[in-house]
């Protein structure tokens, strides 16, 4: 006679939420383990979307003084982390609306860029920028092309492809359906990739246009010195 096996629930629960549990019970040390668990991702997306420390630091407080306030709305039907984000990227984008630095007045709206028409080909980088750049240079020009991307796509592309969140968490975390996550990425790695592109071609175009400066000036040189010699 055969035993039946228990199966297994699916969706085993998150240890974030025994900790959450553990702050509506009263006990303050385990907010604290989420606040060290977390701050520095939520650091370091609000830096991406405001592009200002101070404001990064002052987002990151208030997203854990805001989630610890309204832990009560915190159901568990998602993780901790993604309710947390969402809270992080508000903060952010009140703090640019703040500065006006953004038009963008909500993740819902339209952004005024490329929606219309999705650039379909790119040259290639050339010379290959790992050639020419060690990896802190490139990482350095990266955060910079990222800095220049619109707040819509920057946020998207920072939660998705830098902190490494899914699809779904991504959308749940700014409030977007998935197919307006997968739009806005698409566009932003597009757009990622073109100004890399003219970024690498014009230093490429630079660095030939000086070494040509260089031998012609050397070119002369010996050409003046060997009429002077005659």
């Amino acid at each position: 006679m055969s035993t039946i096996q228990p199966i297994a629930e699916e969706n085993e629960q998150h240890p974030d939420v025994a900790l959450v549990d553990r702050v509506r019970g009263g006990d303050a040390a385990a907010y604290d383990e989420l606040v060290r668990k977390y701050e520095r991702q939520i650091f370091r997306i609000a830096q991406h979307i405001t592009q200002n420390r101070e404001d990064a630091e002052d987002v990151m407080q208030d997203a854990f003084v805001k989630a610890y306030e309204k832990l009560d709305q915190f159901r568990g039907n998602s993780k901790f982390y993604t309710w947390l984000v969402r809270i992080a990227v508000n903060e952010s984008l009140m703090r640019l609306r703040k500065r006006r630095t953004s038009k963008l007045v909500s993740m819902d709206e339209d952004l005024q860029t490329e929606e219309g028409s999705v650039p379909r080909d790119f040259a290639d980088w050339a010379p290959n920028p790992e050639q020419n750049y060690n990896q802190a240079e490139l990482a350095d020009i990266l955060r910079k092309t990222i800095q220049g991307l619109p707040p819509g796509f920057r946020v998207v592309f920072v939660l998705r492809d830098v902190d490494g969140l899914s699809t779904e968490e991504t959308a749940e975390s700014l409030g977007l359906s998935v197919p307006a996550v997968k739009s806005r990425l698409l566009r932003a790695r597009l757009q990622l990739r073109e100004r890399l592109s003219r970024y690498f071609k014009r230093r490429a175009r630079a660095k030939a246009g000086a070494a040509t400066e260089s031998a012609a000036a050397s070119t002369t040189g010996s050409m003046v010195a060997e009429t002077k010699r005659s």
